[in-house]
């Protein structure tokens, strides 16, 4: 029996279509109008508790911009407005899945980075129903959750980055300096002041009692089996999303002097690929940041824009100057040099 996981994305409050794709319930957008942004305080007005808990009674209602008007309070007519604005995006599309890719159709996305980032994890949720690899749950955080990355002695390793800042906010008893490299180079060893593990294919299991706790650390060196999870996830994504086959694996190098395609799975990365292809010489700076090279394959080059079909496609990962991975998954749907894409 597969073990359940995430339980707290909205997954559970989906339903689903033949084709696996997810539906919006009203129970689904309840969960919205209860957020901590839109539930009614003690100094809320009438119109505003009226607002909403009409919306509680019929959560696909029309909310006519007077009745948001009519809200006293300037900072709760604000955040109605955000979120009916999401949700009519959500209620125009036929799943969540394509209200996900509709959001970065034009190129113009006008929909907060939260809203982004809890349909990328409810759409990994359902792509990895029934999966028995805890690392492969672990690496698709990449998608949806900002990392911290260290790199010491060869070891790449990423963490949680609002689990890292949580615990430099509460460690004021204990010693200053305790970075995310000083608790990584200790590898295995129990941490004193904030239970990170170090995840890989020897304990996985771990990862099912603490699935929400965003408390363990990945190696993503090439050859590593977090990384090897994560190659994983990225074609399970692209094939969901965009319904192509692919095989995506790790590289330590780009061979190719002048490749056909790539993608940056980041800002920093994107900037990074473009320059090297265009045959200039890389900052140092930028190839230190660099974390992770791909190669990235289709099983049908037919699939591909033609006149680069049967040619891999590169991807990259790295980090900020800050240390911070922000992963953009939207870029695999939007950037993959597909057929129709060309036509």
């Amino acid at each position: 029996m597969a073990q359940d996981f995430w339980r707290h994305s909205g997954f559970h409050l989906l339903g689903r279509d033949a084709l696996g794709r997810l539906l919006v319930s009203d129970d689904f957008l309840r969960a919205y109008y209860l957020r901590p942004e839109l539930r009614p305080v003690e100094a809320s007005c009438a119109n505003e508790i009226a607002l909403h808990r009409a919306l509680l009674e019929a959560p696909r209602m029309p909310v006519p911009d007077e009745r948001i008007e009519a809200i006293a309070d300037a900072d709760a007519r604000s955040n109605y407005r955000v979120l009916l604005d999401f949700r009519e995006r959500l209620l125009a599309a036929p799943t969540l899945e394509a209200c996900y890719l509709g959001l970065f159709a034009d190129g113009n996305v006008a929909v907060a980075p939260l809203f982004i980032d809890q349909l990328a994890q409810i759409i990994l949720r359902n792509l990895l129903e029934g999966t028995d690899d805890a690392l492969e749950l672990r690496a698709a955080e990449l998608f949806y959750r900002e990392q911290k990355a260290s790199l010491r002695e060869g070891a790449i390793m990423l963490a949680d980055l609002e689990t890292i800042e949580m615990h430099a906010s509460s460690s004021a008893s204990g010693a200053t300096g305790t970075g995310l490299d000083q608790l990584i180079v200790e590898a295995q060893a129990p941490l004193q002041s904030v239970d990170l593990d170090v995840l890989d294919s020897g304990n996985a299991p771990l990862y099912w009692l603490r699935d929400e706790r965003h408390d363990f650390v990945i190696s993503i060196n090439h050859g590593r089996a977090a990384l090897a999870a994560f190659c994983r996830v990225l074609e399970r994504w692209i094939l969901h999303l965009v319904g192509v086959n692919v095989t995506v694996t790790s590289v330590p190098r780009i061979a190719e002097a002048r490749w056909a395609w790539h993608i940056g799975l980041d800002a920093q990365s994107t900037v990074l690929l473009n320059s090297l292809w265009r045959g200039e010489e890389a900052e140092p700076e930028s190839l230190e940041r660099l974390l992770a090279l791909f190669r990235l394959d289709f099983a049908d080059p037919g699939d591909m824009r033609a006149d680069i079909a049967g040619r891999p496609v590169f991807l990259a990962l790295s980090m900020s100057e800050d240390g911070v991975v922000r992963m953009k998954p939207q870029n695999l749907l939007t950037n993959l040099p597909l057929r129709r894409a060309s036509s």
